[in-house]
């Protein structure tokens, strides 16, 4: 992403994202909007996925050419990219700053995803600014930085795989400020594990302390939906700047330049929308559980035989997320409460169903059905009578015109939210120019 100013003058990001889907938008829209306010930027993918993503640098993450899910396994990714990618990041940026060679202006900041922090050492030795994108909620957020109270409290690890099923996740913890009342199985799903060494608890803690050494923090929310969460997170980080819903920001950019970048992993199925255009509206439940949420057999079994749930018989492989949530035909999403899904659901007003699997989505799911009201959770265990009630509850049943309600209520929320997000991008921007 090039430009006329002289490259001396002009601000240069670096920005790296995890290498799985639901990180590499997020950070994609973030890049496009440092660009279109003046920046020049460098965007770093890994060597995996970078033979699928144009105009991007990329650097070994040590994950094997092979295997086309290399992505989908989180710890083997988190390890790999930790373990991997900070040697050659430091020359990337040693590349870029080499006066006698590079075409582009000397960097002056990092804007990494929160999970791949290994970036703040690199930053430190350029004596640059570095800011940390938490591309997930506010909410979970704060419940992985109950892992270290947790541990000290000798809630985890579990004492053996008993305490999975035997009641013990149902255990209320009332001592975290704003999480009042959630329960252990609604806090980010790493922590059920019966191994004192397990890796993904030890990167948790790792990458909550590195937060700490950042210039500032970026999330994909506002306050209008997480202000007391993210009063609480206040404690525990260096300055907040919340820019969402950011899908509405990156929506405001009309440069056809940024707007043809895309970020898919995947081909999209844009027919899907001919499809909803012959709906009625509110007629349509919406079912996506994300790019690496995987159903057990059992689960799947009980999902496809749920009775008249499949009516129309039509599957789309990968869809045009926000157009679907957006099309008046749809009245309901059944997601894995992955954050993106989450907010973008919020932003357009739509109901949910939430079948959360691991990671953030658990609390994501606590929140939007303990709090927000715009959602229902179902169990693990699944069975087929029990999707079917959710699905006729949530379409026509009393609950779900209360959570249509509410739901349009936070669209509202959100698209107010803009004019304040965009004012906190600009005053990230300067807050740039001041340390730089």
């Amino acid at each position: 992403m090039g430009s006329i100013a002289p490259l001396e003058k002009k601000p240069h990001a670096v920005c790296v994202p995890a290498a799985a889907q639901g990180h590499i938008g997020p950070m994609l829209n973030l890049a496009k909007l440092l660009h279109h306010n003046g920046f020049h930027i460098t965007f770093v993918n890994t060597e995996f996925n970078h033979r699928r993503l144009l105009k991007s640098r990329a650097i070994p993450d040590g994950l094997p050419p092979s295997d086309v899910d290399a992505t989908q396994d989180v710890p083997t990714l988190c390890e790999s990219m930790d373990r991997t990618c900070l040697g050659p990041f430091r020359e990337l940026l040693a590349e870029l700053n080499d006066t006698s060679s590079s075409k582009v202006p000397p960097v002056s900041c990092i804007v990494s995803d929160a999970v791949t922090a290994f970036t703040l050492a690199a930053a430190e030795e350029l004596s640059i600014p570095e800011v940390l994108f938490w591309t997930a909620s506010a909410c979970s957020y704060l419940g992985y930085f109950q892992y270290a109270k947790l541990m000290e409290k000798g809630i985890i690890p579990l004492k053996d795989a008993s305490y999975l099923t035997n009641g013990y996740l149902d255990t209320v913890l009332d001592w975290i400020p704003e999480l009042e009342g959630i329960r252990l199985k609604d806090l980010p799903s790493f922590l059920r594990t019966t191994n004192p060494d397990d890796f993904m608890v030890k990167f948790v803690l790792q990458e909550t302390q590195r937060a700490r050494k950042a210039s500032a923090i970026i999330i994909n929310t506002y306050q209008q939906l997480e202000h007391g969460v993210l009063d609480a997170l206040s404690s525990y980080l260096p300055p907040i700047y919340t820019i969402g819903p950011l899908h509405f920001l990156d929506n405001h950019v009309h440069d056809k330049s940024l707007t043809d970048i895309q970020s898919n992993l995947w081909k999209e199925e844009p027919e899907c929308l001919e499809w909803l255009d012959s709906k009625d509206p509110n007629s349509v439940v919406y079912v996506n559980f994300g790019s690496i949420a995987v159903m057990t057999p059992e689960q799947l079994v009980e999902f496809a035989w749920a009775p008249d749930l499949l009516i129309a018989n039509e599957t789309f492989c990968w869809c045009p997320q926000e157009k679907v949530l957006s099309h008046p035909a749809v009245g309901g999403f059944l997601t894995h409460s992955g954050w993106n899904s989450t907010i973008e659901s919020i932003s357009y007003g739509v109901p949910m169903i939430c079948w959360p699997f691991f990671a953030d989505q658990q609390t994501n799911c606590w929140f939007c059905c303990t709090k927000w009201g715009i959602g229902m959770e179902i169990d693990n265990n699944v069975k087929r009578d029990d999707i079917e009630s959710l699905v006729s509850e949530l379409m026509a049943g009393e609950k779900g015109k209360e959570m249509k309600k509410k739901a349009m209520d936070r669209k509202k929320l959100a698209e107010m939210a803009v004019t304040d997000s965009n004012s906190n991008l600009e005053n990230l921007i300067q807050f740039h120019n001041r340390k730089y």
